[in-house]
């Protein structure tokens, strides 16, 4: 197969964008955070090889203990590992929770900071959730979030060759104008969880499948019995 050209993978890049687009008009994130920046923060954190779903069980609790930043600053490290306990991670991310706020209240006057270099600083919180509490708390488009999904299907769609999520990232700027960064995380987590399973991807029934590299090509392959 002929290698392509950055021209028509911008091409197919943007038909890509206009077909989620028209599939998932009403994305938004999945994670309930009652339009409080903390409040993503903290449930993006929590999110990390976890379901979303999985967060949203355990958030109501952990903000009806402490309903405040300054609540989760002082809390028990443990306390608040018996109320996560059911998500993957919970004594790393328990102790994440509690320095996170600790630092809100101390460094940053009880206020989520908005650039991705105080957003980095605080524990637990890399590029991919810097990127969606910019996005979906503040507004501030200045990336695309980059998680298991959006890296599947970048990989499946040819339109990186990283393994890395920051490079990956870099390579989805490249071929997108800014314009249509903000849905991609949303559109395609939904398009993953729907359609392009990591495991058993729908190609059949994706509305992709004719500009797509991958199709038919990413189911795993069965066993040849002996």
């Amino acid at each position: 197969m002929p290698r392509e050209s950055m021209k028509s993978k911008r091409e197919r890049a943007l038909e890509v964008a206009n077909r989620m687009g028209a599939h998932y008009p009403d994305a938004e994130c999945a994670l309930t955070f009652d339009n409080d920046p903390f409040h993503l923060t903290i449930a993006t954190l929590l999110s990390a090889q976890t379901t979303d779903k999985g967060v949203n069980k355990v958030t109501p609790t952990l903000w009806e203990r402490y309903p405040t930043i300054a609540d989760l600053a002082s809390a028990n490290v443990e306390d608040v590992e018996e109320i996560i306990r059911t998500i993957g991670f919970h004594h790393a991310k328990a102790r994440n929770c509690v320095k996170c706020a600790q630092m809100v209240l101390t460094e940053f006057g009880g206020e989520v900071p908005h650039t991705y270099e105080e957003l980095e600083r605080l524990p637990g919180v890399g590029r991919k959730t810097a990127n969606i509490v910019m996005n979906t708390g503040f507004g501030i488009v200045e990336g695309i979030a980059v998680d298991t999904h959006v890296k599947r299907i970048a990989q499946r769609l040819k339109f990186t060759n990283q393994d890395d999520p920051s490079k990956i990232e870099q390579d989805l700027l490249k071929l997108y104008p800014k314009e249509y960064w903000g849905p991609v995380n949303h559109e395609w987590v939904l398009f993953g969880r729907g359609v392009c399973d990591a495991q058993r991807p729908h190609c059949d029934d994706c509305f992709l499948s004719d500009i797509c590299p991958s199709f038919g090509k990413a189911a795993p392959k069965k066993r040849s019995k002996k």
